[in-house]
């Protein structure tokens, strides 16, 4: 059995409470190879939309500060969801913030940067048996502030969390069956790549980031960490998934150090 897994699920795989269950159902089937899970879960849908929508209707130019606090509220609705989902399964699981999970950034609010990485209490709680489920796209800063990542920022997130807890990889799951030359929601004739290099992946996403954002095929890389973008609806996960999705790698080259800091890759 492998020790360590990272996963994602986007804001589309969480639109509807139903598919909470769906996710704990993966969740289950990836902890027959994985002893211990890591998921990052981003707002509910159009949640995070709908709450920028709402400060300004309060305020026309909200304060940066104040605009993190409201927004960091949507993904602390999916992260316990997934939670209670799990326990329904008899799985034991725990949701933590970005503050609780470690993620330091700069003071950039709406737009930081991830500085470090300190997960202790994820590793603690890894260690009694748990699956952590943290919110992606936020963090706090050195002055103990609430931050969000901005465009991208929950992918990061995993990635970020995969290379402070020396996981080599990073399962996404979205709502399309990986990366597609073409927007397969409009295109049918779009063509699944099936393998990418980090440098291949990068050039079609600074295209088109609406599957993965560049900087966090950038922080992959520096680290040297797969990544895997699957269909959050395929079925069967216990088995081989080489096949499936887009699988994002370095074909080969060799490991460097870790690098936390997005500063050095953005």
């Amino acid at each position: 059995m492998n020790r360590l897994l990272v996963i994602k699920f986007g804001g589309s795989s969480v639109c509807e409470p139903e598919n909470f269950i769906t996710i704990a159902d993966i969740i289950v089937q990836r902890k027959e190879l994985y002893s211990q899970i890591v998921v990052v879960v981003s707002a509910m849908g159009d949640t995070t939309d709908n709450l920028l929508s709402l400060a300004k209707k309060v305020h026309p130019n909200p304060p940066t500060r104040e605009q993190d606090m409201l927004v960091s509220v949507g993904e602390r609705i999916s992260i316990s969801l997934l939670a209670m989902a799990l326990s329904l399964k008899n799985i034991k699981a725990i949701s933590f913030t970005g503050s609780q999970s470690g993620i330091i950034t700069c003071d950039n609010h709406s737009n930081a940067k991830i500085i470090d990485v300190k997960p202790h209490r994820i590793e603690e709680y890894l260690n009694k048996g748990y699956v952590v489920i943290v919110a992606g796209f936020q963090g706090v800063s050195r002055n103990k502030e609430i931050t969000t990542l901005g465009r991208g920022g929950s992918d990061t997130s995993a990635v970020a969390l995969a290379v402070a807890l020396g996981s080599k990889k990073v399962e996404f799951y979205k709502d399309v069956e990986g990366i597609f030359d073409k927007d397969p929601h409009q295109h049918k004739e779009a063509q699944l790549f099936k393998r990418l290099t980090f440098e291949q992946a990068l050039d079609v996403v600074e295209r088109n980031s609406q599957v993965l954002h560049p900087r966090c095929v950038q922080l992959a890389m520096r680290n040297n960490i797969s990544l895997q973008i699957l269909s959050f609806k395929t079925q069967e996960l216990s088995k081989d998934i080489s096949d499936l999705g887009t699988i994002i790698s370095s074909f080969g080259v060799r490991e460097d150090k870790k690098h936390f800091y997005e500063q050095e890759v953005i």
